[in-house]
Order: structure tokens, then C-alpha cells, then sequence
């Protein structure tokens, strides 16, 4: 396997346990009476961000060309990973519930470690450019 495809590799895997965690473990909240507050609206925007992040992961795997574009893309889309909980969608007001507890911080490491890793996988394309 080529170095160039371990960063997509580890983003496409963040990916799939950003959209499976968005509507499973790491999902928001839901209200006893069954209502759905401003956090479902985060969690539902999360799973769309990491179907996308899967999206541009596959694309940095299988094109040539277009790695590096497929990567600073990702980078964009991690960027609004991170400020979707809490800062861009506004989650319930107490600290103890699953969308501030568990979801928040959840979200916010894995976007930032496939960031990281698509920084890298950046840097790697662009530098055999030299």
C-alpha cells in the first residue's frame, strides 16, 4: 500500500464512525415526549458532514489528480465538523445530557484527528509535486 493511501484510509474510517455514531452511540438527544430539540438538528447535519467527509475520502483514494483537492476539501468540511456542535447549531442547555455530554466532544475529536489526517495526506500529495 502507498504511504499516499494510509490518510485517506483513516479518514474514510472516521468517516463511517462519524455517520454510524451520528444515528447510534453518539447520537443527540431525544425528549421523553418524543419532541426533538435544536441538538437532533446538529446530529442530523453531522451524519450529512461525515457521509461527505466518506465521499471525499473515497475520492482521495481513487484519484490521481484530484487528491490533494479532494483533501483541502476535507480539511473544509472537518473545519465545520468541529464548529457544528454548540457553535453553529446550538445544543441543550444542560451539561448532563448525551448531545453535550457525549456527542459534543465525540464529534469534535474524530473530525479533528480526520482533519489531521487529511492535513496530511495534503501535505504528502502536494509534495511529490515538487
Amino acid at each position: 500500500m502507498k504511504k499516499q493511501m494510509i490518510p485517506g484510509c483513516v479518514m474514510l474510517v472516521l468517516a463511517l464512525v462519524i455517520s454510524i455514531g451520528s444515528l447510534t452511540f453518539l447520537s443527540p438527544c431525544i425528549h421523553e415526549d418524543g419532541s426533538v430539540g435544536a441538538c437532533w438538528w446538529a446530529g442530523r447535519t453531522l451524519l450529512g458532514l461525515g457521509c461527505l467527509l466518506g465521499v471525499l475520502a473515497v475520492l482521495a483514494l481513487v484519484s490521481g489528480r484530484g487528491r490533494f483537492g479532494a483533501y483541502l476539501s476535507s480539511i473544509a468540511v472537518c473545519v465545520l465538523g468541529i464548529l457544528t456542535p454548540g457553535t453553529l447549531i446550538n445544543l441543550c442547555r444542560m451539561s448532563d445530557m448525551h448531545c453535550r455530554a457525549v456527542m459534543q466532544p465525540a464529534m469534535i475529536i474524530l473530525f479533528s484527528v480526520s482533519g489531521l489526517a487529511a492535513a496530511v495526506g495534503a501535505w504528502m500529495s502536494g509534495k511529490g509535486k515538487e
